[in-house]
């Protein structure tokens, strides 16, 4: 719910006018007082014997009696808005946010009985204005100092009371939402979002896949987007820019512009110049491996993200954010829709308040691959459904360390939008783990590469768990846990065994619904069963094929067990003690 104060005025009767009548383009929809200082105020819209000008003229008959000094301009403004995807407030409702609202700003403190006129008026479903005059009824001026600051405290608690979505003052990291005017001409020209909004994904878009400034202003152009550039004096450099879409016209048929920093704050030109001031090496990939590298660096990057400080740790869910939209354009057309809207989610996130660093470590190896995403990715591996399922797991662990982060440095707002991103990668998680079931290592042939050799490559664990637990290899896949269990199971086929008939073995001991972390218990079952046939955990495991960290743990060390021949499977063999497990 934001709160927004217009420039003060001194024309009652044509603001309300406006707001009775049909808007700029005809957006205001059935208009009505909701409510008002007195209960006994009529509506010009419902009452025969009330026009907008009898009603302009009850609130200001106190500063027309005031016989001190009166302000030269005495309306008072406020629009109040609520985001698209919260629920629908009825009008008793929104009566409640004005009284309190005008309450809040000392206009008409609750309990006052000569506090100022108002009436607030709803033409649409998402917002509200409200119309007040800054003389009281005895005739004084009231104290509005700091009446926005009270006004956006009062917001957030309604947002909480009524279950809308949770902002915050003044961090400069919300996103520029679309207008009324803007949502309602989209709908007439039957368009799935506003312009606002297409515009703000496509500049997003090129921002995070161009490595230059002309690489940026190209992909611009090449989306088909009208663009235009503001230059400074004396070299010409660009200071600015602003784009269209084509065929989107006001009523005089001019273009509609929004000037970068009206789409979204990080997508100003100083700032999207930041993501290219420190030179990003583009590093050689072979097609057939480019999954397996961005696992890779995903790993490192959880580790290490926000490590450097507050600072570095900013320019780092920058970059993050950058490569999950970058990943939802060269992502296989299954897991597309979710990656896009993980990518979305994430978009608050990736805006930390404050100042950033963007020489990390971490940024580097993020920036790094997205640029291997956009060399490689539509080239070739769209059918990897295996190796692009080692991506989505790790994605989603370093998306988990950004909002562990944010959440260390109070960044509430960031944090649970970390965790709605989260929750979209998945189930872009589910559905490539059917892809990759279906798939399984011997769908294809092709050359193998060094992240394909050895018998634990991710295709085959994954498919495993797929097997052994059909119902919960989603939720498994995705826990913090997994590679550990990744590790056991890779230790086991190793030693010869079926990790898949091991792991659906030690399941159906015991409900796994109940646990806290699925991928934990697993794990200790698994341990249990070692020890009982002879099968010590071989920790190298995690480090012959690493998809969530860059270095083994420590403490590995060398086990022996059967030699590798037929698997054996755990079916017929003696259950071991359940102590434990």
């Amino acid at each position: 719910m934001i709160p927004k104060r217009a420039k003060d005025g001194s024309d009652t009767a044509g603001l309300l006018h406006y707001l009775y009548g049909p808007g700029k383009r005809d957006e205001h929809e059935d208009p009505r007082l909701i409510a008002a200082w007195a209960p006994w105020v009529p509506d010009p819209a419902r009452s025969p014997d009330t026009t907008v000008g009898d009603l302009a003229l009850l609130l200001d008959a106190p500063v027309h009696a005031a016989r001190g000094s009166t302000p030269a301009e005495h309306v008072y403004h406020v629009a109040v808005r609520v985001a698209p995807e919260d629920p629908l407030l009825t009008d008793e409702q929104w009566a409640e946010v004005a009284r309190s609202m005008m309450s809040a700003a000392g206009i008409a403190p609750r309990g006052e009985r000569w506090g100022c006129r108002w009436v607030a008026v709803r033409h649409a479903d998402d917002h509200v204005h409200i119309v007040a005059t800054k003389i009281r009824q005895d005739g004084i001026q009231p104290d509005l100092r700091q009446d926005i600051v009270r006004m956006q405290q009062l917001a957030r608690r309604l947002e909480e009371r009524w279950g809308l979505r949770r902002l915050t003052s003044g961090d400069r990291t919300a996103r520029r939402w679309p207008t009324t005017g803007e949502t309602r001409k989209a709908a007439r020209r039957h368009l799935p979002v506003s312009a606002r909004e297409q515009l703000q994904w496509t500049v997003r878009t090129a921002a995070a896949a161009a490595a230059s400034e002309d690489e940026f202003f190209a992909r611009l152009h090449s989306c088909g987007l009208r663009v235009a550039q503001r230059r400074g004096p004396g070299d010409g450099a660009a200071t600015g820019y602003s784009v269209a879409l084509p065929g989107d016209r006001d009523r005089a048929d001019r273009a509609v512009w929004f000037a970068g920093s009206g789409l979204a704050y990080d997508l100003s030109l100083p700032r999207v110049r930041e993501r290219w001031q420190v030179p990003i090496p583009e590093p050689e990939v072979a097609p057939h491996a480019f999954w397996q590298t961005l696992a890779h660096h995903l790993g490192a990057v959880s580790g290490s993200l926000g490590r450097g400080g507050r600072r570095a740790g900013a320019g780092d869910v920058a970059a993050l954010g950058d490569l999950l939209v970058v990943a939802s354009d060269a992502a296989p057309p299954l897991a597309g829709p979710s990656l896009r809207a993980s990518a979305a989610e994430f978009e608050r996130a990736a805006r930390a308040p404050g100042r950033r660093d963007l020489d990390g470590e971490a940024r580097m190896l993020l920036r790094s691959s997205a640029r291997i995403l956009v060399s490689s990715a539509r080239s070739s591996g769209h059918n990897d459904a295996a190796a692009f399922l080692g991506f989505l797991l790790a994605l989603v662990t370093a998306v988990t360390a950004a909002r562990l982060w944010h959440e260390e440095q109070g960044h509430h707002l960031q944090a649970d939008a970390a965790g709605r991103a989260g929750r979209s990668l998945q189930e872009a998680v589910e559905m490539s783990i059917g892809a990759s079931a279906g798939t399984g290592a011997r769908s294809r042939t092709r050359r193998a590469g060094p992240a394909d050799v050895g018998p634990g490559r991710p295709s085959r664990l994954t498919d495993a768990v797929t097997r052994a637990l059909p119902d919960q290899a989603s939720v498994v896949l995705v826990d913090s846990v997994w590679p550990v269990l990744r590790g056991r199971l890779l230790a086991l086929e190793r030693q010869g065994f079926d990790p898949a008939a091991v792991l659906a073995a030690v399941a159906a001991r015991r409900e796994l619904r109940s646990a806290a972390s699925i991928a934990q218990v697993l794990v200790w079952r698994l341990d249990g069963w070692a020890r009982t046939h002879g099968a010590a955990p071989d920790t190298r495991a995690v480090a012959a094929a690493p998809l969530f960290t860059s270095t083994p743990p420590p403490g590995a060390r060398k086990t022996s067990g059967p030699a590798a021949g037929a698997k054996r499977s755990p079916i017929n063999e003696p259950e071991g003690p359940k102590r434990g497990l």
